[in-house]
């Protein structure tokens, strides 16, 4: 079988639930953050967003330097999603490849050091899916936080329920 018939509707699946999460993020909180270590809403939500373009990163290039990476930052939900939406449409582009490229390694470098190196597959199963299920679960304890309902997603939210 095909990696990316595997992978594209599991991203799809998790893309989904994300964009349901970043519409209930409340416009004129963006700013808030539980905690002085943690994130405000905006860079949370502008990361959930982002995270599409790994895959894209992961499978276009053998390695990525995070020297000069800055986290981009929406401005609002609505930027938010749209980046979402287009980082998708060109991931599932990019994971359309031979299983063979899979195998390849990628790695991270940082100060011209390998921070990290291992085959494309287990960095976008370990490094890149994994995060937004991770970050989308943070999201929804700020949304809890703020007293806003938070949406189901592997099962039923308490919130959606009769």
């Amino acid at each position: 079988m095909e990696i990316h018939k595997l992978l594209v509707p599991e991203l799809k699946h998790e893309v989904a639930l994300t964009e349901k999460f970043l519409k209930r993020i409340p416009k004129d909180k963006l700013d808030w953050r539980p905690h002085e270590k943690s994130m405000t809403l905006k860079q949370l939500g502008s990361h959930l967003a982002e995270i599409p373009s790994w895959v894209i990163g992961t499978m276009d290039q053998d390695e990525m330097s995070m020297d000069n990476y800055v986290p981009p930052i929406n401005d609002s939900v609505d930027d938010m999603v749209n980046t979402l939406r287009a980082t998708t449409e060109k991931a599932i582009d990019s994971l359309r490849v031979p299983n063979e490229e899979y195998d390849k390694n990628w790695k991270m470098l940082q100060g011209g050091q390998t921070v990290m190196e291992m085959p494309k597959y287990q960095v976008l199963r370990g490094m890149v899916l994994n995060q937004i299920p991770h970050h989308r679960a943070q999201l929804g304890v700020y949304l809890r936080l703020l007293g806003q309902s938070v949406p189901a997603t592997y099962g039923p939210s308490a919130d959606e329920q009769d």
